[in-house]
């Protein structure tokens, strides 16, 4: 009797895009899981030098002519990007359940949000325009104006992979530069889509490209003498060594890090609004969110008590699967990062913090291999734990009991990370107060997770953000593109040599 051979399967291969087309990459690949599943699901290319080189020269040679067309043709090329994206956004959704996990209402959220980014950017033609002062001093006029940068990077993580990605290249190429993404290799899918998106929008070749890899495209991009700027959303260890290398040779970085949000609780709060607010905000997307609140500051026990009877049955009765399906949560984005949080959690127990809901030993029905959390919540966490001072990124909670309102003031300012924050109570000048006084970027009252819409800007303070500007909005603007200052004179006569500073009596 012969042998069975098991039938192959064919596992695709995600390359590049690259003037206007997809490519394949040369060399190192990466596998590409379903999350959920367990399963390899492609086989992403990892950028050579030669791959990086292409990228960039197709954003090099691209440049001239897009920064030349005017604010409002650009426009109306993200005018059509954007009925084209609304129209796939289902498709697109399904994309970023499949390579990531979470679930696809969260999915089309994420695009949302990304599409608002989009919508801002179409109003280029008057986030562009300068000033003009007639007469600033007698028979001159000045004016500013604001001028693309060139080939721009955008560095961007596995947890929000459409997202992220346009809170940068739609307000880059708006501002008439073009654009290199660099997406996390663990779900790198949904960036191709875009890309083919903008080309049939009617974007030029080589404006926006898609380069995939790990750290040796992000060195080869930040290295590139052609690459003028780099915008980066990752950990802060990464931010922190992408900005100090970039700024080194000279070029404009922006880079969000870490963090580890807070919800100050004041004992007038609505608890069971406080409840249902921590439930989405520190178990969506299985806590893998930089605006994730991770950490409740409840002032009181008597507070905390009643907090922590309303949690308990809550986390306990998540709906944990295939983002895919009903679910209220999905898996992480890899075993490792699965077992790294498991880890936090046995840390959290060895220190001394109570364990009230437990997810380490979840199981999914159908779905052994799944990359699954069950949710987890702590309490009576301090400070000198390391549950408290890393970033998780996973479905945990921790409560931290403070006296009163200043010392939990003083317990988040205290902290290294300050990119959001939240506080619940029924007390304005309570509010008032911490949103005054707060160390942190963002700050939500009696919102739990205040990501400002994109007409505004987003990012944190401390150790949550490197660089001078925040993403999307006005600071975005501010960002890609360099500001210039002209003032001008006609005169009928020479007027003879001057060799005094000139001032405006002078003038």
């Amino acid at each position: 009797m012969s042998a069975q051979v098991s039938p192959v399967t064919s596992i695709p291969r995600i390359g590049n895009y690259i003037g206007g087309r997809q490519v394949a990459g040369h060399g190192r690949t990466a596998p590409v899981f379903n999350p959920a599943t367990g399963e390899v699901g492609g086989e992403v290319a990892l950028a050579s030098a030669a791959d990086i080189e292409a990228a960039v020269a197709s954003a090099s040679a691209a440049f001239p002519a897009w920064s030349q067309q005017s604010p409002l043709k650009r426009a109306r090329v993200l005018f059509r990007f954007k009925a084209l994206f609304e129209a796939e956004l289902d498709s697109l959704a399904a994309i970023i359940t499949r390579e990531h996990g979470k679930v696809l209402a969260d999915a089309r959220g994420e695009l949302v949000r990304g599409l608002e980014v989009v919508e801002f950017a179409c109003g280029i033609p008057e986030l562009l325009k300068g000033d003009y002062t007639e007469q600033i001093a007698t028979g001159i006029d000045a004016w500013t104006l604001r001028q693309p940068l060139g080939v721009c990077a955008g560095i961007t993580p596995f947890n929000f992979p459409a997202m992220v990605p346009m809170w940068m290249f739609p307000m880059a190429i708006a501002c008439g530069n073009t654009f290199v993404l660099k997406p996390s290799e663990r779900d790198p899918s949904v960036a191709l889509r875009l890309a083919e998106l903008l080309t049939e929008a009617g974007l030029p070749d080589g404006v926006f490209n898609v380069l995939q890899g790990d750290k040796s495209a992000v060195d080869g991009l930040i290295d590139h003498p052609a690459v003028q700027a780099v915008s980066f959303v990752g950990s802060t260890p990464i931010a922190e060594y992408i900005y100090a290398r970039g700024t080194a040779q000279g070029k404009r970085v922006q880079a969000l890090g870490g963090a580890k949000n807070h919800m100050l609780v004041m004992p007038d709060a609505d608890l069971d609004n406080v409840a249902d607010a921590l439930m989405g905000a520190a178990y969506g997307a299985a806590g893998e969110r930089c605006m994730a609140i991770s950490v409740a500051v409840v002032v009181g026990d008597e507070t905390a008590d009643a907090l922590i009877r309303r949690l308990v049955p809550k986390v306990r009765a998540l709906r944990v699967g295939d983002g895919a399906e009903d679910v209220d949560m999905g898996p992480l984005i890899t075993a490792q990062h699965r077992d790294k949080v498991a880890g936090y959690i046995d840390d959290g127990v060895a220190a001394g913090a109570e364990l009230v809901v437990d997810g380490r030993d979840h199981q999914v029905a159908g779905l052994p291999r799944g990359f699954f959390l069950g949710g987890s919540l702590f309490d009576r966490v301090t400070p000198e734990m390391r549950i408290y001072r890393e970033e998780i990124f996973g479905p945990v909670l921790c409560v931290v009991r403070v006296p009163d309102f200043a010392a939990g003031l003083s317990l988040i300012d205290a902290h290294e990370y300050g990119n959001g924050t939240a506080i619940y109570t029924r007390d304005g000048y309570a509010a008032r107060e911490f949103a005054h006084r707060v160390q942190a970027g963002m700050i939500g009252i009696n919102v739990p997770i205040p990501v400002p819409m994109a007409f505004h800007s987003f990012g944190g303070w401390k150790k949550s953000l490197m660089g001078d500007h925040h993403a999307h909005g006005p600071e975005a603007v501010r960002f890609y593109t360099r500001h210039k200052a002209v003032t001008q004179r006609w005169q009928s006569a020479p007027a003879g040599a001057e060799f005094v500073m000139p001032t405006h009596g002078q003038l």
